[in-house]
């Protein structure tokens, strides 16, 4: 009979092959940086599978809506406000009660499809959450756009939206309030999160600077679904990605998610993510010195760790990747790493038998760059600050 260990190493075999894309190793001698080994440290970055997309061409901005066919993973299908109008946000003000036109707010409750691009630099204080609408993308690209010191942004049963190129940081919580047009009623207020996903499906965060708020920085939750979360930078913060909304809420089932080519940075706590009941395809993200742990989950999630980069911190109690919140009945659930990189001892506690291959459509898929490679091509994590005329 074969080992019980025969599973568990062929149950990922239908993984694709690593990418084709080659890159020499440094053939300096093998200090060190932040734990890192000099060799994978990048002189210049690379661009991964949806950078490549769009970002060598210099005519990005006469044509916004071509990055809404850049997103791959779960999240492929957000077309944000591919199909509707540009909206151009002039005035960084904001009035929950009476939105004015020309403002963040006012485009993003509009009911038909709109692409939501800024006129100029700019650091919106929203007095109240920005609930959006179906169809919507905020694009940040052209500008330096930040969402700061107050309510952020709520996704609320709603379909289809993009948020690309911003910073969102020092997020407080909201008041009750007003709601918009789709959401009819009297809003009870939220918790302080960056960005909320509620009860909503196809929506892609994209090239996002995410930092320092009261509650999350993204959550995911209550039957979301179709989420790729990318080349986003992490920092300063504790709870950092909540995927799930709570043990008993098992609609959550349905849950998938793509978390690619992010930044996990300095200052981290935990929760990158945390997942309870769902999918989470966690691939080619660099995780710079988590402070508890990086990967966790309750209520048997299935979880894929492909082609990552973990560097542990000195902290000896906090060298495992993976924490489940149970002390008991893991070792079924399927938490898998597969080519993945540690350093600065940081290890993988994998668990769960039969094939953890995220079974993506042919236009979902994509093929996961090797670890050594995650570096390179997370170095642009974050707004991209690109210049009209010009390839980002």
């Amino acid at each position: 009979m074969a080992t019980s260990t025969t599973p568990l190493l062929l149950s990922c075999f239908m993984l694709h092959l690593a990418s084709t894309i080659v890159i020499a190793h440094s053939t300096e001698n093998n200090y060190y940086y932040n734990n890192t080994p000099s060799k994978y440290i990048p002189k210049k970055p690379l661009l991964n599978v949806i950078d490549s997309c769009w970002r060598a061409k210099p005519n990005w901005s006469s044509n916004r809506q071509a990055l809404a066919d850049c997103a791959v993973g779960f999240g492929k299908d957000a077309t944000g406000g591919k199909y509707g109008a540009i909206y151009r946000v002039s005035d960084p003000s904001d009035d929950p009660a009476n939105p004015k036109p020309g403002t963040l707010r006012y485009g993003a409750i509009q009911n038909e499809p709109l692409w939501i691009i800024f006129d100029k630099n700019m650091v919106i204080t929203l007095k109240n959450e920005l609930i959006m609408s179906s169809n919507k993308t905020i694009d940040g690209r052209g500008a330096r756009v930040e969402i700061a010191d107050g309510p952020c942004i709520t996704i609320s049963n709603v379909s289809h939206v993009i948020i690309h190129g911003i910073s969102i940081h020092d997020c407080e919580p909201a008041k009750p309030g007003i709601s918009t047009p789709n959401h009819v009623g009297h809003r009870l207020g939220s918790d302080g999160d960056a960005i909320s996903i509620i009860d909503s499906t196809n929506v892609w965060i994209d090239h996002c600077f995410l930092a320092r708020s009261t509650d999350g920085l993204i959550d995911v939750i209550r039957a979301s679904t179709a989420i790729t979360i990318s080349n986003n930078y992490f920092t300063q913060h504790d709870k950092v990605m909540l995927l799930g909304h709570s043990d008993q809420f098992t609609k959550d089932k349905i849950m998938k998610v793509t978390i690619a080519f992010n930044q996990f940075a300095s200052g981290l706590t935990e929760r990158m993510p945390r997942v309870r009941f769902g999918y989470a395809h966690v691939v080619n993200n660099k995780y710079d010195e988590w402070q508890m742990y990086a990967i966790g989950g309750s209520a048997n999630p299935t979880i894929l760790s492909e082609g990552n980069f973990y560097v542990a911190p000195n902290d000896p109690n906090a060298k495992q990747v993976t924490k489940r919140e149970v002390k008991e009945n893991w070792k079924s659930w399927k938490w898998r790493s597969s080519k993945d990189l540690f350093f600065n001892d940081a290890y993988f506690v994998p668990s769960g038998f039969g094939s953890c291959a995220p079974n993506y459509s042919p236009t979902q898929s994509f093929v996961a760059a090797p670890a050594y490679m995650v570096p390179a091509i997370t170095l642009n994590a974050g707004p991209m600050y690109c210049t009209v005329g010009r390839a980002c």
